[in-house]
């Protein structure tokens, strides 16, 4: 150290003699200096500085160094002791450390000055994206007629760094999280998919091979030649064009290959013709539910320049991914896991010098779901060719076991790269594809009435054993409501509660709001949970019974009553107050992520009394076993279901005769004690001529034959 400061004293001697040359020569001298060096132009920016000292000087060159102000730190040197360094070269050696690193936070402290020496010790810390990275500097000053100089080296960078040597910053990417269900099955993880790619020392052909590659790739020529004039490209080099689905040759050897596999099969095959052309199988992100599961588990892309300036400093790289949609995206940091990252110097020969910084990567955490997909599966098929969704839950757990929507897309296509006609066609599919149902709002219909009998029973305004009165098949309370009417299916006798929830009939439950009242419908409906979020770990709409605050008429009450009007429902809430009737009247909590043993949570406890809701189960009951029931087609031998259909109509006036109608059916095992309980809400669109509700009943009761394998 001492000798370096000899060294240093010598060069500030040999400086002021320059200067009294300068003195002496005059402008002739100086008018060279000025001329020759750009440096001088800088400099003059401190001008108006004042005499600041060094210690003040050395806190005010790295704050810009924090800031990655590389001029106005050059601005501050002393051109002729810091080695001549020209601007360009500075910032370049500064910005490719500095910003390689991702330097934050820089901070000087513990500052000594030796006045005698123009000297200044410090201590420098600073975050990187290896960690921190901490140590002793020296720092040297020299004083001139503005003021005191920077005498700049690399080692003020880094101490022992020298003007040959390079610092490294190495990432080693963290494999992401997988998501699994219940019992270990994999939603989304590590997958094989083909990368299709070219040699360009075998490749022939030329511009006409490529446009053929690119036309079975579904991508512009332009995207292949760019990929082939990239600096690291060599002739022996396998060039990575684009990634497919891998296609195995048992898939091919099944009873009906798909039609999407076999096209694949022979694209490649075309692809493989072309001299140059090579396959080989490359990791990939996968979801082997695809359509059964996309709406549920989502996707992941590779980061943009938008996520990295949003996500800063929470480790994305340029070659990171990011969840887009569904569990992806709600459980991203996770699943991403920390990048490892080691920072350290060589010398001129690459060999190793110093390391600086290493942090240990650290790969995503594994997610475990309630999802059984095998339930999800089965009520993917059931509904895939409809516009639809289905959720399924225990109802005495709360543990989630599917969530469906249809139609569906492949998750798959996000990860292997979808063509803009792909794109265009799914964005085009007037079914809405992309659509998520499950999250959504719908009018409940005649799923809706039990809810409606709890209430106007935990009210009083409802005796169960009233007769309402035999009314044939439409009614209207009086001619104040001129030309409406409420009508109904079924004629049936007599008119009480437990009947009317078997032969739903929408006439009794009219009249059954009327009793309870707007104010007190509302009033019990916002304790059920309307107007609020499901407490849920996916947000879903939240439900509600009217577009206003209030239910505005004395119509628009009565069609409440029966779940029309304007009565709008998430399937998974009406799932939930259901689970109120087989548990003494408290609605369970749902939740997603798997617990070994679980924790029963109520989302509202006491929702209604048990008295009230054994009353509500018994009706529930009976709509699948009795034989005049709604829901007879479910019924079975082996166990005691309930249950409630519903028929929504979906049209602008009570004339429209052009409506559509939704079709409903909810129906859960009652036996708290059996092996796999399960509580099945599913809804599909437009089953107007089509068997209305009892469309819907069918494709439940197949689902809970094929969920018990009976």
């Amino acid at each position: 150290m001492e000798r370096k400061k000899r060294k240093r004293n010598q060069r500030r001697r040999k400086k002021r003699q320059g200067r009294k040359i300068i003195a002496v020569f005059g402008g002739i001298f100086a008018a060279v200096l000025l001329a020759g060096a750009a440096f001088y132009g800088l400099r003059f920016f401190n001008k108006e500085r004042g005499w600041k000292k060094p210690p003040e000087l050395l806190v005010e060159y790295m704050d810009y160094a924090s800031r990655g102000e590389y001029e106005k730190m050059y601005g501050m040197l002393d051109p002729e002791l810091s080695g001549n360094v020209g601007l360009e070269d500075f910032i370049k050696r500064n910005s490719a450390i500095y910003d390689g690193m991702e330097m934050q936070d820089l901070k000087i402290e513990e500052v000594e000055y030796d006045e005698e020496n123009m000297a200044v010790k410090y201590h420098s810390s600073f975050q990187t994206a290896a960690g921190m990275v901490g140590f002793e500097n020296e720092a040297y000053f020299v004083k001139g007629e503005e003021g005191y100089w920077l005498v700049w080296e690399d080692g003020l960078i880094l101490p022992g760094l020298r003007p040959e040597d390079k610092v490294r910053v190495t990432v080693t990417e963290a494999e992401r999280g997988g998501i699994y269900d219940r019992n270990g099955i994999l939603l989304a993880g590590k997958g094989t998919a083909s990368s299709v790619g070219i040699v360009p020392g075998k490749l022939e052909g030329g511009a006409e091979a490529v446009r053929e590659i690119a036309e079975l790739l579904e991508i512009k020529p332009e995207s292949v030649e760019k990929s082939l004039s990239a600096s690291w490209v060599k002739d022996d080099y396998f060039v990575p064009i684009k990634t497919v689905a891998k296609v195995e040759e048992i898939d091919l050897m099944s009873i009906e290959p798909s039609e999407d596999l076999i096209k694949e099969k022979e694209r490649q095959e075309k692809l493989l013709a072309i001299p140059g052309v090579m396959i080989s199988d490359t990791e990939v992100r996968e979801y082997p539910l695809a359509e059964g599961a996309a709406h549920l588990i989502g996707y992941v892309q590779n980061v943009t320049a938008e996520d990295l300036e949003k996500h800063a400093g929470e480790g994305y790289t340029a070659n990171s991914v990011i969840g887009r949609s569904g569990m992806e995206a709600l459980f991203e940091k996770e699943l991403k896991g920390k990048n490892g990252c080691r920072i350290y110097i060589v010398d001129e020969n690459g060999d190793f010098k110093q390391e600086l910084a290493n942090r240990e990567v650290e790969n995503g955490k594994d997610v475990k779901l309630t999802i059984d997909a095998k339930m999800q599966l089965i009520m993917y098929e059931r509904l895939k060719e409809e516009e639809g969704c289905c959720v399924a839950i225990n109802p005495y757990t709360g543990e989630t076991l599917a969530l469906v929507s249809t139609p569906s897309y492949n998750n798959n296509q996000f990860i292997l790269g979808m063509s803009q006609t792909q794109w265009d066609s799914l964005n085009g599919d007037e079914r809405q594809p992309l659509y998520n149902r499950f999250r959504q709002v719908w009018c409940p219909g005649s799923s809706f009435k039990p809810v409606t009998a709890a209430i106007g029973l935990e009210t009083g305004a409802i005796d169960p054993e009233e007769d309402y009165g035999k009314e044939g098949l439409s009614w209207q309370k009086d001619s104040s409501w001129g030309s409406y009417y409420v009508t109904t299916l079924h004629e049936y006798e007599p008119a009480v509660l437990e009947n009317a929830l078997i032969y739903s009939d929408n006439i009794y439950f009219a009249k059954a709001a009327l009793k309870i009242g707007a104010g007190k419908l509302e009033e019990n409906l916002r304790k059920l949970g309307f107007n609020e979020a499901v407490p849920f770990e996916i947000a879903m709409s939240s439900s509600r019974y009217s577009n206003g605050e209030t239910i505005g008429t004395e119509i628009q009450l009565a069609d409440s009553g029966y779940g029309q009007g304007q009565m709008l429902v998430n399937p998974l809430h009406l799932a939930c107050i259901y689970t109120a009737f087989c548990n003494g009247g408290n609605m369970i909590k749902p939740y997603l992520v798997y617990q070994e043993e679980p924790q029963v949570q109520w989302w509202i406890s006491g929702a209604f009394s048990e008295d009230v809701s054994e009353r509500v189960l018994e009706g529930m009951k009976k709509v699948v076993n009795n034989p005049e029931g709604t829901g007879y087609a479910a019924h079975r031998e082996d166990m005691v279901l309930a249950g409630k259909t519903g028929t929504a109509e979906i049209k602008d006036s009570k004339e429209d005769h052009s409506g559509t109608e939704l079709g409903w059916f909810a129906v859960f095992t009652t036996d708290r004690e059996m092996e796999r309980p399960v509580l099945i809400v599913t809804m599909v669109e437009d089953v107007k001529g089509r068997g209305g509700s009892g469309y819907v009943v069918e494709k439940n009761s197949r689902a809970l034959e094929l969920w018990f394998g009976k």
